[in-house]
């Protein structure tokens, strides 16, 4: 079978490696839109249109599952995907209802792209389970950039997470929901400004979970293709990237 990802740029390669991992030996796709980047600053019909575009070159490709690797084109695009296409399109999972059923008494902060944050898919999911308010939104749109730009280690990321963080009470937290596929990158950043009490989960397992349902061929000599935009890339770039992604 050949699983494509997408994303806006590289952090699905974040939900890649957990594929990697988990279903090893087979044929993976991965397909950086960087050109249209970023998306969560766009509206939420450019992105359903560049989404649309960057799956319509997928196609060509012959796959036979698609992850959308990205919170951002999940929320605005993956339910009119699904319209369109007839194999199985997996979206990210926002981890939103694992945190709500482990917390205790506490109130969890998203932490996400601006648009995934005011989508209606996304808050009709809270809605749903969490049936006490609890969640709180935090935008860090700017996380995007610097992992695009490998500002992994820069004291901007530290600055940048310090200054945000400090307008919400950590003390009233116990786990933090990353929601945006950059943003594992920056996993020790987290850990190393937020108390230890609080725990870091993100959406990829989930989203894992999800596609081991749809594969269904033995295993195969493992291939990776990466594209960037429409144009095949050097995949040392992309490797690069994944040794990023916390193991």
């Amino acid at each position: 079978m050949k699983i494509a990802f997408f994303d806006s740029g590289m952090g699905g390669l974040t939900v890649l490696k957990t594929a990697i991992k988990r279903i090893p030996d087979h044929h993976y796709v991965y397909f950086a839109d960087c050109k249209n980047a970023p998306y969560g600053n766009k509206s939420k019909e450019e992105i359903k249109q560049i989404t649309f575009q960057a799956v319509e070159f997928l196609t060509t490709l012959n796959i036979d599952i698609l992850v959308i690797a990205c919170n951002t084109a999940t929320s605005a695009a993956v339910t009119d995907l699904r319209k369109k296409y007839s194999f199985p399109i997996i979206g990210m999972e926002p981890a939103i209802k694992p945190a709500v059923e482990k917390k205790n008494n506490k109130r969890i902060p998203r932490v996400a792209t601006e648009l995934t944050l005011k989508e209606e898919k996304f808050k009709k999911l809270v809605e749903r389970v969490d049936k006490e308010n609890s969640v709180d939104y935090l935008p860090l749109q700017e996380l995007v950039g610097m992992a695009e730009k490998f500002e992994f280690e820069d004291q901007k990321v530290i600055d940048y997470l310090q200054k945000k963080l400090s307008e919400v009470n950590l003390s009233s937290y116990e786990t933090v929901v990353l929601g945006c596929t950059h943003f594992p990158y920056f996993k020790k950043h987290f850990r190393q400004l937020l108390p230890k009490h609080i725990k870091i989960i993100d959406g990829n397992e989930g989203t894992i979970n999800r596609l081991m349902q749809f594969v269904t061929s033995e295993n195969e000599t493992q291939q990776l293709e990466y594209y960037i935009s429409t144009v095949k890339s050097n995949s040392e770039t992309f490797e690069k990237y994944l040794t990023y992604t916390e193991s």
